[in-house]
């Protein structure tokens, strides 16, 4: 397997959206990945966004961004209170949210739900990310559920588990309005965790996944358009590699 990596802290900031139906979303789907991105990142700035909440589930998205996003260079969190379960139905007044966001966040990353996630909340967000920003790389998380619509990602983050521990430890810590359902669980999560970290191979045996649409490989000064290039940098373990070589 090839692994591609994100530059190597680039010169400007990278900018992150993440988007999520409810409030322990984002957390679910790729908190493991915000937290590796901030362990490698010192200039990251993340755009955090919650479409349903009500007060004490607001009060928790609220403190869990605040774990979840510590050391980010600048972090916005907005949480929102469309209806739980009608977001079909509010489409237009969530829509008109996305072209607000448009307008204040061009980011180099988003992080949304899975197209095909069973949820209807879920497949409205999923879809407006992809209609409101057409030019950028977009990764869908997956949420475990008992609608069983897990399926094969082709894109995945291997994660110590340091940052498995943490995030489990968030989650069922800060999310206490759903302590009563059955999923909400660190069984649950650690299961996900592992299970794809053998579908990659991941070193320390954890990983969270996602589904990559589209992803254009350009050389230098190719970019898509509305995207500015960035310098590509070698990953991680492409210096490593090449370190190695060298020594020869």
């Amino acid at each position: 397997m090839l692994p591609l990596g994100l530059p190597e802290e680039p010169a400007s900031p990278l900018k992150v959206l993440c988007l999520g139906a409810h409030s322990d979303d984002i957390e679910i789907g790729c908190g493991g990945t915000i937290l590796w991105l901030l362990s490698h990142y010192s200039n990251l700035e993340v755009y955090w966004a919650v479409f349903s909440s009500g007060h004490d589930r607001e009060l928790e998205a609220r403190t869990s961004a605040a774990l979840f996003l510590k050391g980010a260079k600048r972090e916005t969190v907005a949480v929102k209170n469309f209806r739980d379960g009608f977001f079909p139905y509010e489409g237009t007044k969530i829509k008109e949210f996305f072209e607000e966001l448009k307008k204040d966040v061009n980011p180099d990353l988003i992080f949304t739900h899975y197209r095909a996630d069973r949820h209807q909340d879920h497949r409205t967000i999923s879809d407006l990310t992809w209609n409101t920003w057409r030019q950028h790389l977009v990764l869908e998380y997956e949420i475990p559920k008992y609608d069983g619509d897990l399926g094969s990602p082709n894109c995945f983050v291997p994660l110590t588990q340091k940052i498995c521990s943490d995030k489990i430890k968030y989650i069922c810590e800060v999310f206490q309005t759903q302590s009563n359902k059955a999923w909400l669980t660190e069984d649950t999560f650690q299961a996900l965790l592992r299970l794809r970290g053998v579908e990659c191979a991941a070193l320390e045996k954890f990983a969270e996944a996602f589904y990559c649409r589209k992803l254009i490989l350009s050389g230098a000064g190719q970019s898509p358009p509305g995207k500015a290039p960035r310098t590509a940098g070698k990953s991680r373990g492409q210096g490593e590699r090449e370190a190695r070589r060298n020594e020869r």
